[in-house]
């Protein structure tokens, strides 16, 4: 009923949208990472934050959050949404090129990490069963902040990045046995329970099977003609809902079979990867992504123990920096026994380090089974909030420590691209029809790689079946290029007719990059000096290259020499030379008649030459 609604129910989002709105572009324009300033808003608006005081000082009430109730499932959803884009940036043949980095380097940094850290509490003086599930939890290592800071940095497709990312990946799959036994070692206390126990767990085992074998064989069928029908739809907002209904659809179907919403959101990302709806769905559902990421954010500075710091903080400190070292030690060693190199390992040792969102569930789970005591819970989801809210500093740390190492020179040794990328530096077009289709046959014939972008879904589905690189995209929607590697491209071909479109597109690039090649397609004169404006590099005005031609073959064809024909065919193009540099006088503007793309393609010196 309308006006029913409670407003203290959205208080908490309201709170944190409203800080977060003031912080982060603070953060931004300390050139520091917006992950450390959405922990914070979490740390001075949360329970243990301005919330503690709430009931002694009233005023504070309307901002203060004393429960995060009403925050945990939109910050769940967070995680989600990002491991959906982690499967759309993989795609299966990638991670079978990573397989041997996920289920060695990840399984063994689980097994090892778990083994020091429980000794380590044993020793301690904790029970054997308290020490296993906290080396568990604290094994685990934050999906959400290591991946958002790589991003941030650019360093997704470093060998660092991937071996973090492998690394992170086997650990997203782990949760669901750790999550198991916790649930199995707790029922070991009832011994009612203990003689369904094996029955149980074949149960649960082949439930999860099924569930996994659904999604991927009924995704595989039903994704593509699913957005390929809303693609002709042209509706933006029924694209959107597409996009949702396939995360939060796979994330619930793997729910009920007892896994995670994470791993279905892995899984439905890694299909639509295959498909030529990849780069559109990476745009639509970067908004939500980054909205939902900020909140769990949020949530996770919210569960630090300011109070717990305080009453022991050497011990917290030490804790955590022992944390850090140990858990990083074990990456760096492993790195190099999987043959990577020591400043990648070094810079994925540092990322993984810190604890884990999946550390503060199972410790949680633990507490509420009666398998762990509270205080020792308390310390641990402060380690684990504490390294979280440091993964940015440790970055940077990292970032020290190497070119001090390099005697302040910066070195690409672990900037290397995967496997896939390597020396494929492509020419993106935007707009795939006739003159974007004459454009990409002229590249194949000089064997320069190149990926398209169009709106039309069933001309892109026609190309994809003959085996072209075609995506399906809103030329529009300009935060298109930041998905299509344009730091690594070559050069940018815009053809679209849509004009305001072309406009965004070159203005995007230049923006991007000062020193990309931007080639775009111009109706007249005045069109091709505008675009000149506004950042193109070369800007080919159609209807002058067409009346051209057009003069020359009807000139020629009544017999006048081809000599004098030619003369006056670059007269005349001069004259439109003229014109053009006239109205866009602070551009460089280029011959008519005299295209140096291919110039621009010749092949790069290495960086090592």
């Amino acid at each position: 009923m309308a006006g029913s609604a409670d407003p203290g129910d959205f208080k908490e989002v309201l709170v944190v949208l409203g800080a977060a709105a003031v912080v982060v572009p603070l953060f931004h324009r300390l050139r520091l990472s917006p992950v450390l300033g959405f922990m914070l808003v979490g740390m001075g608006f949360g329970p243990h934050g301005l919330g503690a005081l709430a009931d002694d000082w009233p005023l504070l009430s309307p901002v203060a959050i004393t429960s995060t109730d009403h925050i945990a499932p939109i910050a769940e959803l967070g995680v989600v949404m990002l491991l959906f884009v982690i499967g759309l940036e993989m795609s299966f043949e990638r991670l079978k090129l990573m397989r041997r980095l996920v289920f060695g380097l990840g399984t063994l940094q689980v097994l090892i990490s778990t083994m020091v850290i429980g000794s380590a509490c044993l020793a301690l003086g904790l029970p054997p069963l308290a020490a296993v599930i906290l080396g568990l939890g604290l094994a685990m290592s934050s999906t959400a902040v290591v991946v958002q800071v790589l991003a941030e940095e650019k360093r997704l497709n470093s060998l660092a990045g991937r071996a973090a990312i492998a690394v992170l990946l086997l650990q997203d799959v782990a949760v669901v046995p750790i999550l198991f036994a916790v649930d199995v070692l707790e029922a070991t206390g009832n011994q009612a329970e203990n003689a369904g126990l094996l029955r149980k767990l074949l149960f649960d085992i082949g439930k999860a099977a099924i569930a996994v074998v659904l999604v991927l064989v009924v995704g595989r069928m039903v994704l593509r003609p699913l957005f390929r029908g809303v693609a002709r739809t042209g509706s933006p907002e029924l694209f959107v809902a597409a996009c949702l209904l396939v995360v939060l659809g796979t994330g619930l179907v793997m729910a009920s079979a007892g896994l995670s919403m994470t791993l279905g959101a892995l899984l439905a990302g890694l299909l639509l990867a295959e498909t030529e709806y990849r780069r559109q769905v990476q745009v639509t559902i970067e908004p939500f992504k980054g909205l939902l990421l900020g909140v769990f954010l949020v949530s996770v500075g919210m569960s630090l123990s300011l109070e717990r710091i305080i009453a022991a903080p050497l011990f917290v400190l030490g804790a955590a920096l022992t944390l850090v070292a140990v858990k990083g030690t074990i990456v760096v060693l492993l790195s190099r026994l999987f043959g990577l190199p020591w400043r990648a390992g070094l810079r994925a040792g540092l990322l993984l380090g810190a604890g884990g969102e999946f550390s503060l569930v199972i410790t949680a789970l633990a507490v509420g089974g009666g398998l762990l005591e509270s205080e020792a819970a308390d310390y641990a989801l402060v380690l684990g909030a504490l390294t979280m809210a440091a993964i940015p500093l440790l970055s940077r740390l990292g970032e020290v420590l190497l070119n001090l190492g390099d005697g302040g020179a910066r070195t690409s040794q672990d900037e290397t691209p995967p496997p896939a990328a390597a020396g494929e530096k492509r020419v993106i077009i935007a707009g795939f029809g006739r003159v974007g289709r004459t454009v990409a046959e002229m590249l194949d014939v000089h064997r320069v790689p190149w990926i398209a972008l169009d709106s039309d879904a069933d001309m892109v589905a026609r190309e994809r079946n003959r085996g072209r690189p075609v995506y399906f995209g809103d030329m529009t929607h300009v935060h298109l290029l930041h998905h299509l590697d344009l730091d690594q491209a070559r050069g940018l071909v815009v053809t679209v007719t849509d004009r305001d479109a072309a406009d965004a597109l070159v203005m995007a690039a230049r923006k991007e990059r000062a020193d990309l090649l931007v080639v775009a397609r111009a109706r007249d004169a005045d069109h091709a000096a505008h675009l000149y404006r506004v950042g193109a590099t070369d800007a080919v005005p159609e209807t002058i290259e067409a009346s051209l031609q057009l003069a020359e073959a009807v000139l020629v064809d009544v017999g006048i020499p081809m000599g004098p024909v030619i003369a006056s065919i670059h007269e005349k193009r001069a004259e439109f030379q003229h014109a053009i540099r006239g109205r866009a006088p602070a551009a460089e503007v280029r011959p008519l008649g005299h295209r140096r793309l291919r110039d621009a393609l010749v092949p790069e010196p290495r960086a090592d030459d």
